[in-house]
């Protein structure tokens, strides 16, 4: 490729990493010549030929006005993997991942495990579990069709045929089964939050990001329909914002479930709340 079809990629990465940030030229760049990211550390000298440079250009100009890095590639990394993600789906979130650990540390290494994911989205968290207990059947959960193709999508990808995908309204699609683990990342954010019109939020679904005047309604209701669909002693985990750890345990307390704790994150901020289904004395109908 050295040739002199045009300027060198180190000049053009450089100029491209003043407007955007060298980790996002890089990105851009390395998926406009379809290459890894790595391959430009070896290739600066390289030219770049029209036809590319003017795909970088075009990915450059949307990510200036906004436009997410993990939309212009169509790709995200969560857990161990590189997931596809679109417009259809909330982008991944390194945060998201303590859900994932959390969940795992209360899901043992026995087959017949059920847990499930509601709103799942590009798949992220069901697949992690899918993949990390393999024994174990993963149902999830989300009521756009378009996120949902993406996950079936990446679960094929992946090789994971222990996860199955069920379009619905966040329990509804689990009628008269039980689970031994439910885990969310559900819309938290409140409706009107000015943080939904900035950065990357603004071009996410609004769905999957706020809900109600509190940021709670999604969350009060997986609370509230969970006990029907968990075995005794099974476990709801929640993944929410910073100040709502709160809330989210006086919420699991008044609804019956016990072990009620909340998560910090790598940045020591509360992020997930788990609770354990613990049915009242005499009720058998939360049993196996």
């Amino acid at each position: 490729m050295k040739t002199s079809m045009g300027p060198r990629l180190d000049a053009v990465l450089r100029d491209a990493s003043a407007r955007v940030g060298q980790i996002d030229a890089m990105a851009l760049l390395a998926h406009a010549l379809a290459r890894p990211p790595a391959w430009l550390y070896a290739h600066g000298d390289d030219a770049i030929g029209d036809d590319a440079r003017a795909r970088f250009e075009t990915l450059l100009s949307r990510r200036a006005q906004g436009e997410p890095v993990a939309y212009l590639t169509g790709r995200r990394g969560f857990w161990t993997f590189d997931l596809a993600v679109s417009p259809e789906t909330l982008i991944p979130r390194p945060e998201t991942e303590r859900l994932v650990e959390l969940a795992l540390e209360r899901a043992p290494l026995t087959a017949g495990l059920r847990m499930a994911d509601l709103g799942t989205g590009s798949g992220a968290i069901a697949l992690a579990l899918a993949h990390e207990r393999r024994r174990a059947r993963v149902v999830a959960v989300d009521v756009s069709e378009g996120a949902l193709s993406v996950a079936r999508a990446n679960a094929q990808a992946l090789g994971l045929d222990n996860v199955e995908f069920r379009r619905g309204d966040w329990l509804a699609p689990l009628a008269g089964e039980r689970f031994d683990l439910i885990a969310s990342n559900p819309p938290y954010i409140a409706d009107g939050d000015p943080h939904l019109q900035a950065g990357d939020l603004r071009f996410e679904p609004a769905g999957a990001l706020s809900s109600g005047p509190d940021g709670l309604e999604a969350i009060g209701i997986i609370i509230r329909d969970a006990p029907a669909h968990l075995v005794s002693g099974g476990w709801l985990l929640l993944e929410h914002g910073r100040d709502q750890g709160a809330s989210v345990r006086g919420l699991l307390q008044a609804a019956g479930f016990d072990a009620v704790e909340t998560h910090r994150d790598l940045e020591e901020r509360d992020r997930v709340t788990s609770g354990r289904w613990s049915p009242p004395a005499g009720r058998t109908d939360a049993l196996r």
